[in-house]
C-alpha cells in the first residue's frame, strides 16, 4: 500500500517548508520516506558519488556540471559547485580513480583528482572521436568491471539505416582509445548497469516515435555476448517490424534479433537503471532493478513518470512494480526522473530534470 510522504527542509540555495508541495505528491512504499539532497540543480541527469561524498550531477541542455556536498552529512546539500558550463550536452558521468569523466555528445573529457580541485577545476581531452550529431546524441557513461568506459551512442533520427558509427553501446579503452561494440541495433540507451550477481550488463532503450500511442514498445534489455544485435531499426521490441525498415522481414529474420527481457509501454522512456547495491532499504530490494520513466513527450495521454522497480531471478523480470509515483498530476507535469546513485549509507539518490532537483529516498525502519 503506497502513502504519501510530507518531508523537506532548508537547502542550498532556496528556502522551503515542511509542506513543500512536489514532495506532498510523491507515493512509495509503505516504509520510505523522501527529501531533497539538493534543489536548483538546472536540468540534473546523471550522477556519481566520490569516496569522500560529493555527488557530481550532469546536465543536458543546461550545458553544466555540478559538484554537491553535504558538509555536516545530514543528508541534505550544504553547497553547490558548477564545475563546468557551456559544455555541448554533458549529461554523463562517472568516476573512476578520483577522476571525474564527462561525456558530451562528440568527446569524453576528465577532470583529474576531482575532490581536491574544486575550488580551481579544469579539465582535458581524453577521446574526441565520437559523433558529433545532437538528435540522441547526449550520453549515459559507466565503467564496467574491466576497467573500460562504456559509451552508447544513439540513433541521430527517429528511424533511419543502420550505421557503424550509430545505434551502438560502446566500451571504450582509455589507453589503446579502441572502441568495441557491446550493442547494436540499439535506438537510444541513457541508462545501463550490471548486475553485481550475475556480471551482466542490462540497460534501457526508447522506441521509436510516430507509430501511435501503443506502440512499439520501449525496453529493458540484457546483453549475454558482445556485439549482439538488438533489433533496430528493423523489429522495435521483439515484436513489431518496422514499416519501412521492417517491411521486407519475416518471423524467422525477428528470431536472429534479441528480443528485450521487458517489453514497456511505449513511450515512457526508460532513461537510468540501477541495481541498488546498499543494505539501507529492506531486504526485500536489494538487487532490485531500479528504473526511471521519464514520461512520454508524443502521447495523447501522458505515460511514464514514475521509478520503477523490477525484481529479476535467473536472468528474467518476473515483475515490475511501482516504487515513487506522483511526478504526473493527471496531465500536468511535476517531474521526470533520470537517474540513480547510492550513497554510502545505501540511501537513494533520484535525479529530475524537469523540476531541478536531487532526490533522496530511505528506508525508515521504525
Amino acid at each position: 500500500m503506497l502513502r504519501h510522504i510530507l518531508l523537506a527542509t532548508g537547502l542550498v540555495c532556496a528556502t522551503f517548508s515542511q509542506a513543500d508541495e512536489q514532495l506532498k505528491r510523491l507515493n512509495l512504499p509503505a516504509g520510505y520516506e523522501i527529501n531533497y539532497f539538493a534543489k536548483n540543480v538546472e536540468n540534473a541527469r546523471q550522477l556519481a558519488v566520490s569516496k569522500s561524498g560529493v555527488v557530481y550531477a550532469g546536465s543536458r541542455r543546461a550545458g553544466n556540471v555540478y559538484a554537491l556536498i553535504d558538509n555536516n552529512q545530514d543528508g541534505i546539500a550544504d553547497r553547490k559547485i558548477v564545475l563546468a558550463q557551456g559544455l555541448n550536452m554533458p549529461s554523463g558521468l562517472a568516476l573512476k580513480d578520483g577522476d571525474l569523466y564527462v561525456g558530451e555528445v562528440h568527446r569524453i573529457i576528465r577532470f583529474k583528482n576531482i575532490d581536491k580541485q574544486l575550488s580551481k577545476p579544469n579539465y582535458e581531452v581524453v577521446f574526441d572521436k565520437l559523433p558529433s550529431e545532437r538528435h540522441h546524441g547526449w550520453k549515459f557513461i559507466r565503467f564496467n568491471d574491466e576497467g573500460e568506459l562504456l559509451i552508447p551512442v544513439g540513433v541521430p533520427c527517429n528511424v533511419c539505416a543502420e550505421d557503424a558509427q550509430f545505434g551502438r553501446i560502446f566500451s571504450l579503452n582509455l589507453q589503446t582509445k579502441q572502441l568495441t561494440t557491446i550493442a547494436q541495433g540499439v535506438r537510444n540507451s541513457v541508462g545501463f548497469d550490471i548486475n553485481p550477481q550475475s556480471g551482466a550488463l542490462w540497460f534501457s532503450d526508447n522506441g521509436r516515435d510516430m507509430m501511435g500511442d501503443d506502440i512499439p514498445p520501449d525496453e529493458i534489455n540484457r546483453v549475454s555476448l558482445n556485439g549482439e544485435h538488438f533489433g533496430f531499426p528493423y523489429v522495435h521490441g521483439g515484436s513489431v517490424l518496422d514499416p519501412e525498415f521492417g517491411k521486407d522481414k519475416t518471423l524467422a529474420d525477428m528470431q536472429k534479433y534479441t528480443a528485450p527481457k521487458l517489453a514497456l509501454q511505449a513511450h515512457v522512456a526508460p532513461l537510468g537503471i540501477h541495481f541498488y547495491r546498499g543494505k539501507q532499504f529492506a531486504k526485500n530490494m536489494h538487487n532490485k532493478l531500479l528504473v526511471a520513466e521519464h514520461g512520454s513527450w508524443n502521447r495523447s495521454t501522458k505515460v511514464g513518470y514514475r521509478v520503477m522497480m523490477a525484481t529479476i531471478k535467473e536472468g528474467e523480470i518476473t515483475a515490475y512494480e511501482p516504487f515513487i509515483t506522483g511526478f504526473l498530476d493527471k496531465e500536468q507535469t511535476l517531474g521526470r526522473p533520470v537517474a540513480f546513485a547510492e550513497l554510502a549509507d545505501g540511501s537513494l539518490l533520484v535525479s529530475d530534470d524537469f523540476a531541478n532537483a536531487i532526490y533522496r529516498v530511505r528506508y525508515n525502519k521504525k
